[in-house]
């Protein structure tokens, strides 16, 4: 399941992996796990990004899934930090991170080895064009980035933090350019995905929406 910062891909993932016994697999968690790790080493900085200081150290950077009480969380180096990769901060300088060929492709290796028994949903930028280009289904989902942008601003709000609508909206902006025109596994449409834009559904009719084609894949 790829598609735009934002858009719902991973509580559609999470809820139809629950649903159907899948492992779920949050790649975007990823990309923000090492991020923070870059962000904590003093490698983002005014001046860019410290890519070799990142190279040197990027083996060093263990990044895994735990869970509890039915909810998926990430864990960098052995620590819980689900919360501090969502924050804004994090956000205004993953993309950036992930377009780093280097880190794509450590990224992309373990995302295969995580998916190679199968059974796996997994979301994120470029997993229908370069992760698993054979996957038997390929959802791409988007929406208008107003509606994203809300969609972030209240998802922060519920979380404690006070976010200015104008700042995500431009942080979303900012995404979808550096995603789509990065220079390795742009984020883009894989010819034979279906695009889903749920701009005006609910979270059951994109729920039910998702279901079918699952069972009509899975009929195939």
């Amino acid at each position: 399941m790829d598609g735009h910062s934002s858009c719902g891909k991973s509580t559609m993932a999470k809820t139809l992996a629950k649903k159907i016994g899948y492992t779920y697999i949050d790649t975007g968690a990823m990309y923000r796990a090492v991020t923070l790790y870059a962000m904590r080493r003093g490698f983002i900085g005014k001046d860019g990004i410290d890519e070799e200081s990142l190279r040197k150290e990027l083996p060093q950077i263990k990044i895994s899934f735990g869970h509890e009480n039915g909810m998926q969380y990430t864990m960098l180096n052995g620590e819980n930090v689900e919360r501090e990769i969502r924050g804004m901060e994090v956000s205004g300088n993953v993309s950036p991170i992930s377009a780093i060929g280097f880190v794509r492709e450590a990224m992309v290796a373990l995302q295969r080895e995580m998916g190679k028994q199968g059974a796996v949903i997994m979301d994120g930028r470029d997993i229908g064009t370069t992760v698993f280009p054979n996957a038997e289904l390929k959802i791409f989902v988007t929406a208008s980035d107003e509606i994203r942008a809300r969609r972030r601003f209240d998802e922060l709000s519920m979380k404690g933090e006070n976010p200015v609508y104008e700042e995500v909206l431009k942080n979303v902006r900012e995404r979808d350019y550096i995603d789509s025109h990065r220079a390795v596994s742009p984020l883009r449409k894989a010819d034979d995905a279906i695009v889903l834009d749920n701009s005006n559904l609910t979270f059951q009719e994109q729920d039910e929406w998702l279901m079918e084609h699952y069972l009509k894949a899975a009929r195939e």
